[in-house]
């Protein structure tokens, strides 16, 4: 059957991956949460950024952005990472030439009440993701825009019960053990945390060159 012999078509999918990262993830969490917590206080470099560029919150995104290189917890997570991003690589059926995808990137996150990350993507990466180490109650989730939004133009809205596909915004929500991957050219955001209790995550880039 050929496509103009066929109803409405699914193109351009964009897919993301969310899973479990496995079963004893609760001891791996327990050091990542004093790792970032301590560098939370140690990072000079990192407090000084923050305090510009992630106001109330602390990120080690300009400072330790390899903390699989330095931190035998984090490449523990690395390792566990792995087996994922190539699982979504072959769902997304990339063509890497005979090459793997490897982290290139690696940084803490912990964002305190009210804390938000505004929209943004992630340049010269392949494969995106978080990893959730300490999501309090109702925290936010990783909200991913269409990529499409721009050449919408008179498009009328999507109705409120449209299914997921249809919807110009979609949340995934954060919960702790648990991993999202995207491709790092999607544009994403987290919205401001309303808990008391900072929201930690871990967030990494995978290349191919």
């Amino acid at each position: 059957m050929t496509i103009e012999s066929m109803p409405a078509q699914r193109l351009f999918v964009t897919e993301i991956y969310s899973g479990p990262l496995r079963r004893d993830w609760q001891s791996l969490n327990r050091q990542l949460l004093r790792e970032c917590l301590q560098l939370q206080h140690d990072d000079v470099a990192g407090q000084r950024w923050s305090a510009k560029s992630y106001p109330g919150g602390y990120t080690s995104y300009n400072s330790l952005c390899r903390l699989q290189q330095i931190s035998p917890t984090f490449a523990r997570l690395e390792r566990q990472l792995n087996r994922h991003v190539a699982a979504y690589a072959r769902a997304l059926e990339l063509d890497l030439d005979g090459r793997q995808l490897a982290m290139t990137d690696c940084w803490a996150n912990i964002m305190p009440r009210g804390v938000v990350h505004s929209l943004h993507l992630h340049p010269l990466s392949t494969i995106s993701g978080t990893y959730y180490v300490r999501t309090p109650r109702g925290c936010a989730g990783l909200k991913f825009e269409d990529p499409r939004l721009a050449q919408f133009m008179a498009a009328p809205p999507r109705r409120s019960d449209a299914r997921i596909e249809h919807r110009p915004w979609v949340t995934v929500p954060a919960q702790a053990g648990r991993l999202t991957l995207f491709e790092s050219w999607l544009r994403h955001e987290v919205p401001p945390n309303p808990s008391t209790t900072p929201r930690i995550s871990i967030s990494f880039n995978y290349s191919w060159f």
